[in-house]
């Protein structure tokens, strides 16, 4: 039986979408229901917010890193033993794939929500507007016959005069509102350079959980669970998953603490699926690597932000360099890339060394904005040498020094070489979902394994 699912959209980033699912799913769990909460795009800071709201693990559903039959399949499972899905979008709610028809993006939020079969609640932000948060409705409405649209959930409203002149637009475009927030400092959730705070780094307070419990009262929820739709089956094929469960057969290190904690939930279930035994430790505050240790996973995070705590933990920082001359698998991504490097340049021009395993240093200084889906090709010796995958790139920091051995091919941008393979290290901006392709986990517990 699919569960009933909603998807949260928006004309434009920064509307509230992550305001009004967390006051959504918090009014939610006080009636007694077990809401599952997803993201659109590859994302990792709003899922941590979403995950602490729900009490139950966020999921990416990205329409460029999974193949639509293994988005379906990943929705599906995440979903057992909920009442309700909810899906935030990202961005607007078309917006998607830079460079890609409209009508073949499958990474937009509208695109999602047509894959799901679901519903889509338009947040509007009316914080400097009124009657015209209508027209802006029934635009987005009426942009793409086969979307359909449940309501609408007014953002920021300033008063109830204020609100009875959105609700008039609204009136007049036949849309019907679902609920309102009104403007609420304590609503404000804390921001930096690539999007929110992370709830892995700093948890929110009581204050916010009580902001958005009021915020609530302002939701009509009967509506809106009303209004939600069972979502469409995967169609038959082969599953991501093995068909039957598998004996632990290697164990991977991963990276978690402040520094470290981006990982798309889907991947790490997969590997532990596909026979790894996850363990995690602290770049930060780890003395040494987990016992009999056959690969380590280094994720993304903000490694800059804690430069010289990385590098004062000098006992780990060998511990890891012993373990990739051993032979040990070493794969780091964007923020682990910046750690595996020989060293993080701040803001300020200090310099930190890190774990030398990518001969070039990364620098903060005049930092500049990468952002962007790629399509890329495994270079040798990696184990994921010839494969082709959909990948995703968000960084600012800079590299000082040429990539010899690059780990990559970015094929979307003339083969551009990216990252940095040698021996059993692999490292590089790009970020990966193991979701992406069948047999992607396996072949990397694989190259965990006992040899």
């Amino acid at each position: 039986m699919s569960v009933p699912t909603l998807v949260i959209g928006a004309a434009h980033s920064g509307a509230g979408k992550t305001t009004v699912t967390l006051a959504l799913i918090a009014a939610l769990r006080r009636r007694g229901l077990k809401v599952q909460p997803f993201k659109v795009g590859p994302d990792y800071l709003d899922p941590s917010l979403l995950s602490w709201a729900a009490g139950r693990p966020c999921r990416n559903l990205d329409g460029w890193l999974l193949p639509p039959r293994h988005l379906l399949q990943l929705f599906h499972r995440a979903c057992c033993g909920a009442d309700l899905a909810l899906v935030e979008g990202v961005m607007g709610l078309f917006d998607g794939k830079t460079g890609t028809p409209f009508e073949e993006d499958g990474s937009s939020t509208a695109a999602v929500a047509k894959l799901l079969g679901a519903p889509v609640l338009l947040v509007l932000d009316a914080q400097r507007a009124s009657r015209t948060v209508g027209a802006v409705g029934l635009g987005m409405a009426q942009a793409d016959p086969a979307l359909r649209v449940a309501g609408v959930v007014l953002n920021r409203v300033a008063s109830e005069g204020h609100r009875i002149a959105c609700l008039e637009g609204l009136g007049q475009a036949g849309l019907p509102c679902l609920g309102h927030l009104g403007r609420a400092t304590e609503l404000g959730l804390p921001e930096r350079y690539l999007g929110l705070v992370s709830a892995a780094e700093t948890a929110p307070g009581p204050s916010l959980r009580h902001a958005l419990a009021k915020a609530g009262t302002g939701l009509d929820l009967g509506s809106i669970t009303a209004a939600a739709r069972p979502a469409a089956l995967p169609p038959p094929g082969p599953s991501l998953f093995p068909e039957h469960p598998l004996p632990t057969r290697a164990r991977i290190a991963v990276a978690m603490d402040r520094a470290f904690h981006f990982y798309y939930r889907d991947s790490l279930d997969l590997l532990e699926a596909w026979g790894a035994e996850l363990v995690p430790f602290s770049p930060l505050e780890s003395p040494d690597l987990p016992p009999a240790t056959g690969g380590v996973l280094l994720g993304g995070g903000y490694p800059e932000l804690f430069a010289a705590e990385l590098a004062a933990n000098r006992p780990l920082r060998r511990a890891l360099r012993r373990a990739a001359r051993r032979g040990t698998l070493v794969y780091a991504e964007c923020g682990g890339a910046m750690y595996a490097s020989a060293g993080i340049e701040d803001a300020e021009g200090r310099r930190h060394r890190m774990l030398g395993l990518w001969p070039v240093w990364v620098t903060m200084r005049r930092p500049g904005l990468t952002v962007g889906y790629r399509r890329i090709r495994g270079h040798r010796p990696s184990f994921l040498a010839n494969l082709e995958l959909p990948g995703h790139e968000f960084h600012r920091s800079r590299l000082r020094g040429r990539t010899t051995n690059p780990a990559w091919a970015v094929l979307d941008q003339d083969g551009r070489p990216e990252g940095h393979a040698v021996g059993r290290v692999v490292a590089s901006y790009i970020h990966l979902h193991l979701g992406a392709r069948l047999g992607l986990a396996e072949t990397f517990v694989d190259a965990c394994a006992p040899r």
